[in-house]
C-alpha cells in the first residue's frame, strides 16, 4: 500500500471525492440514528397507548415499516463503504493471498452491478407506487421503496469509488494484495 504522503500528485482528485463520500456516510449515519431513536419513541408510545390509555395508536406500525426500511438499507450502504458488510468480505478473507485481488475486483464489480440494479428497479417501484397512499399515515406509498433506491445509488457509488482507488493503487483495504 502506498504511503499517503508519497502518493502520486496526479491522484489528488481522489481526496475531494473521499471527503464527499465521507460526508454522505456521515449523513447516512445521522439519518439511521435519528430513525432508530424515532422508532424507539413511537414504539414506546404504542405500548403506553395500548396498556395505559387503552387506545392503540394504529399509525405506529406503518411508520415503523418506513423507519426499518430506512435503517436497514442505509446501514447496508454504509457497511459496503466501510467494508464491514459481512457478505462483502468473508469470502475474500477465506481464500489464499494470491486470489484476494481478483476477489476484491470481482466483489466490487458485482456490488456495483447489484447497486445499479437496486437503483434502477427501486426507482421504477418508487415512481409506480408514488400515486397511492400508505393507510393510516397518508404518505405516498413510494416512500417505502425510496430507501431501496437511495441505497442502490450509494452502493453503486461506493463500489465505483473502491474500484477507482484500487486502479490507482490507493486501496487501503486489509484484504487486498499490495
Amino acid at each position: 500500500m502506498p504511503d499517503p504522503d508519497t502518493r502520486n500528485p496526479s491522484h489528488e482528485f481522489v481526496k475531494p471525492i473521499d471527503a464527499l463520500l465521507g460526508i454522505v456516510v456521515a449523513a447516512c449515519r445521522l439519518v439511521t440514528g435519528v430513525s432508530l431513536v424515532f422508532l424507539t419513541v413511537i414504539f414506546g408510545w404504542l405500548v403506553f397507548g395500548r396498556y395505559v390509555l387503552n387506545a392503540t395508536p394504529t399509525w405506529v406500525e406503518q411508520a415503523a415499516l418506513l423507519l426499518v426500511m430506512t435503517i436497514a438499507f442505509l446501514g447496508a450502504a454504509v457497511g459496503v463503504h466501510e467494508h464491514s458488510h459481512l457478505s462483502v468480505t468473508v469470502l475474500r478473507r477465506a481464500v489464499p493471498t494470491w486470489m484476494r485481488t481478483i476477489f476484491v475486483i470481482a466483489t466490487d464489480v458485482l456490488m456495483a452491478i447489484f447497486g445499479g440494479l437496486m437503483l434502477y428497479y427501486g426507482a421504477k417501484l418508487t415512481l409506480f407506487k408514488w400515486g397511492s397512499m400508505i393507510p393510516l399515515i397518508q404518505l405516498p406509498e413510494g416512500l417505502r421503496s425510496m430507501p431501496l433506491t437511495v441505497s442502490g445509488a450509494l452502493i453503486l457509488l461506493f463500489s465505483l469509488g473502491h474500484l477507482l482507488r484500487l486502479a490507482l493503487g490507493l486501496d487501503q483495504r486489509s484484504d487486498t494484495i499490495r
